[in-house]
């Protein structure tokens, strides 16, 4: 119940997040995006909710950890024979090694963006650059575009699994309902945040590489 409680609240965060990163394709130079972002800090909604949403991450990651732990203890001798693939994909079975790519992911993004931003107050001290601009270098940078859209996959996956799973596990589906929650969790996880947010690394490098200016210019830096 935890698992599903807290993996879907981070779902919801998940729809705020991309919506907020969007205005980077504004071409007005990631003003609307720094704008919204500075809402955001001085927000006292926005606030609480960022310390819910850590609390969430840290209770997934540790009930994860858990239920791993509790089913491993539950079979301690493995099957002879195991017919995994009659009844489920590596994606749904290795469910601990994409989120441990994802909580990777998580750590290396917070350090780069959220600490400097809403802790210590150092985004454009030295480089006088603002936060959409800093964040266009970070994924023009190959290595963190990399990086980005390898976790994206992995969490496309991950959540193609996992949100059928958290409606099971909540009661919430049955037989009737079970194909609509299914196609409903890919559509989540490969067309809202797989495609959402693959975007950003791919579109990002691409203005890099060509010398193009994607804050300035959109989604269609190449036509300008």
């Amino acid at each position: 119940m935890v698992m599903a409680a807290t993996g879907l609240f981070l779902c919801v965060f998940l729809i705020e997040h991309l919506y907020s990163n969007l205005y980077l394709f504004a071409g007005d130079g990631g003003e609307t995006f720094n704008e919204i972002s500075h809402d955001m800090v001085h927000s006292i909604f926005i606030r609480v909710t960022e310390i819910v949403l850590f609390v969430a991450i840290v209770l997934h990651v540790i009930q994860a950890v858990y239920l791993t732990r509790q089913n491993a203890q539950a079979r301690p001798v493995k099957y002879a024979v195991i017919k995994v693939n009659e009844t489920s994909n590596w994606f749904s079975r290795n469910m601990g090694i994409t989120g441990s790519v994802i909580f990777f992911f998580i750590v290396v993004h917070l350090w780069n963006f959220f600490v400097p931003y809403r802790i210590t107050g150092h985004v454009g001290a030295e480089s006088g650059e603002t936060l959409a601009q800093e964040v266009a270098e970070a994924l023009g940078n190959g290595y963190y575009a990399s990086l980005y859209l390898i976790s994206v996959m992995f969490l496309a996956f991950h959540l193609n699994h996992g949100f059928q799973s958290a409606f099971h596990t909540l009661g919430l589906n049955n037989k009737t309902y079970a194909k609509v929650w299914k196609i409903a969790g890919s559509i989540f996880a490969f067309g809202i945040v797989g495609v959402g947010f693959g975007i950003f690394p791919i579109f990002f490098y691409l203005s890099e590489i060509t010398n193009g200016d994607i804050l300035n210019n959109g989604i269609f830096f190449w036509l300008k």
